[in-house]
């Protein structure tokens, strides 16, 4: 009984901790938005991206404007090393 009684109480602490890490991990705040256009194989595409701060939102609109224009690994890296032709990143 004493037994049956450990584990349900690990089980409880264990589900207690899985549900505050997803409340907490998912309520990330975004603080950054950044809009920016990218020119790749003479195609141009403009997304806006958020993150925590800005490099990471700059990042996340560049990767969605090259997820439309390059196709395989090759062309995706290629296009994630362009420079944006416009990069807003509003303070």
């Amino acid at each position: 009984m004493k037994r049956q009684r450990s584990i349900g109480v690990i089980v409880v602490v264990g589900a207690l901790l899985v549900v505050t890490y997803l409340i907490f991990g998912s309520s990330r705040v975004t603080q950054a938005s950044c809009y920016v256009c990218i020119e790749y194989n003479g195609q141009t595409q403009c997304r806006t991206g958020d993150g925590v701060d800005v490099q990471d939102a700059k990042k996340a609109a560049q990767k969605a404007a090259c997820a439309v224009m390059a196709s395989g690994m090759n062309e995706t890296i290629a296009c994630s090393n362009t420079q944006p032709t416009i990069a807003r990143c509003p303070a």
